[in-house]
């Protein structure tokens, strides 16, 4: 600043004062240089759905209020449809795009990925198990659209903006951010159609985002983010895995089709990890034709063990547990995991490690 703005500055303050104004002069511009960085990585969703015609990265962000105040945002549109649409190589994509924007710019401290909420927490989690960086990539979505009464989308941006600056928030790999929570990817799921606080995570969540600061209250102990032994940069696709459900007189030609079409992983969801008894021949059939079986809750708690342990029962000889693993993000495990390798011990070890 040279001295002759500087006094025409003061002199203006002091007119101000003497009319009874208080004049607050804009950021100088190297303070807004001096905030944290953040990329927006864009795919779609109803957070931007706005009367049937979807809105760019750009303006989102122009709905969200004071996020300027937090971080400087660069954005980027990586797709924009609604989260199902998403195939399984877009996936690969934006993993590998979210890599190389933490790793190849310095300056950025964090990326936000938008997203429709309905495949939010697959999404989410995959990412997880993807993405090997200490900086955090946090996933945001909104359960009403931008022309609604009310416009949680918003509110939902800036405090993924925050997350994803501070300073806490490092080496926690993937988070979700909905309705001022922060929630691992790991456990995270959507547990209403319609509310607000629609996510919530087995567990509970990792923390809140107040008005003065984040704060987390917990971690998780299982193994993601800069911990992954997965790296979406040397994928180029994904094997089949097929998740179907157990119920009272559920057929076994489901399964049977399954694998014959292709699958080569089956993930069951039951109970506590006991199937129908007209499935038990289609998932030894399964089996004998290298198809790894894995067993997952679909109860929301508790842990699956594998076949032949204390509390495991009707189970098939070879069929793994997911552990606590919904049967949606078992199928995700075991999709990078059979890209890998096809070694039942190996994979039943990454089911408990992550």
């Amino acid at each position: 600043m040279t001295l002759a703005t500087g006094r025409r500055l003061l002199l203006l303050l002091i007119t101000g004062l003497a009319s009874g104004l208080v004049l607050t002069a804009p950021p100088p511009a190297a303070a807004a240089q001096a905030l944290p960085k953040v990329r927006l990585v864009a795919t779609g969703g109803t957070i931007a759905n706005r009367g049937g015609a979807r809105l760019s990265p750009t303006e989102l962000v122009r709905l969200a209020p004071a996020i300027d105040r937090h971080a400087r945002i660069d954005v980027e549109a990586f797709a924009n449809v609604s989260s199902g649409q998403l195939t399984l190589e877009q996936w690969l994509q934006l993993a590998k795009r979210v890599s190389t924007i933490l790793g190849d710019d310095a300056e950025c401290a964090g990326v936000v990925v938008t997203s429709g909420t309905d495949t939010l927490e697959e999404l989410a989690y995959f990412l997880h198990l993807t993405v090997r960086s200490d900086k955090p990539v946090v996933v945001v979505g909104s359960m009403r659209p931008p022309d609604a009464a009310v416009f949680d989308g918003a509110a939902n941006l800036v405090a993924a903006v925050r997350v994803a600056v501070a300073a806490e928030s490092r080496g926690r790999g993937t988070l979700v951010v909905m309705n001022e929570e922060i929630h691992g990817a790991r456990d995270v799921t959507k547990t209403d159609a319609q509310r607000l606080d629609a996510f919530q995570s087995y567990g509970g969540r990792f923390g809140v985002v107040d008005a003065d600061r984040v704060v987390y209250g917990r971690r998780s102990e299982k193994r993601g983010g800069p911990q992954t032994e997965f790296d979406a940069q040397t994928l180029s696709a994904l094997p089949r895995v097929d998740v179907l459900l157990t119920y009272q007189g559920a057929p076994g030609d489901l399964i049977r089709a399954a694998v014959d079409n292709g699958a080569a992983g089956i993930v069951i969801a039951t109970a506590a990890g006991g199937t129908s008894g007209t499935q038990l021949e289609a998932l030894r059939y399964a089996i004998s034709k290298r198809a790894v079986v894995v067993s997952a809750t679909r109860t929301g708690a508790g842990r699956v063990v594998p076949a032949g342990e204390p509390g495991r029962v009707l189970a098939v000889p070879g069929t793994l547990g997911a552990e606590d693993l919904t049967p949606i993000k078992a199928r995700i495990l075991l999709m990078l995991a059979l890209a890998r390798n096809t070694d039942p011990r190996d994979i039943q070890r990454m089911l408990r490690e992550y």
